[in-house]
């Protein structure tokens, strides 16, 4: 099994035959890294797809912080901002933060999922290619950490005002951010697109 591959620093087309796991190819011009096959992708992805799916429900299901003002106690999940932006009259900014904090990373996980399992089993389930590119194509939407980022500058601001009560949704939002990306990164591109051709010509 081989695939060509285009070096990204001297665009040279090289042809690359399935490598061992924890082994590097690199370009026969320049020296540049062309692939490299991370050990266990299939297992630990799996297994960052499924912590991130029970951390998106903590996420979601939680109080996110707590405000104490005297003896009053306001607490607010993850939606209660998109809500309160969308009463304001800012529906377009609150769908932005409900697409990119929200949607994406959920899209994102069971795209994840869906894509392991079904090289873990063997099998192309329905729309494999399709689902497959979505997931490459809703990264850069992914802003979890931008918005982390101006959650962490409105407690500064509000610790004036009142008492802020971290959540348990919000440490379950950190580690998602660090699972996510940890889910993507260990993802192995090339033996995913290795094994749908091995499966391919297998059902020919």
């Amino acid at each position: 099994m081989s695939g060509l591959i285009a070096c990204h620093e001297c665009d040279l087309m090289q042809r690359v035959g399935t490598l061992p796991e924890g082994s590097t190819a690199t370009c026969v011009r320049c020296g540049a890294i062309l692939h490299k096959r991370k050990p266990n992708s299939i297992e630990r992805t799996l297994a960052f797809a499924l912590s991130g799916l029970i951390l998106f429900g903590v996420t979601n299901a939680f109080p996110f912080l707590s405000l104490k003002i005297g003896a009053q106690v306001q607490e607010t999940k993850l939606i209660t901002g998109i809500l309160e932006l969308h009463k304001s009259g800012m529906s377009e900014i609150a769908f932005l933060v409900f697409f990119t904090t929200i949607l994406v990373p959920f899209l994102q996980l069971t795209g994840i999922l869906y894509v392991v399992l079904s090289v873990r089993f063997g099998r192309l389930y329905p729309k494999f290619r399709r689902v497959f590119r979505y997931i490459n194509l809703l990264q850069p939407w992914g802003m979890m950490e931008v918005f982390m980022l101006g959650i962490l500058v409105s407690i500064v601001k509000l610790a004036k005002m009142a008492k802020i009560i971290p959540g348990i949704s919000i440490f379950a939002f950190f580690a998602l951010i660090v699972v996510i990306a940890a889910a993507i990164s260990s993802l192995d591109m090339h033996l995913v697109w290795e094994k749908c051709d091995q499966y391919r010509k297998k059902h020919r």
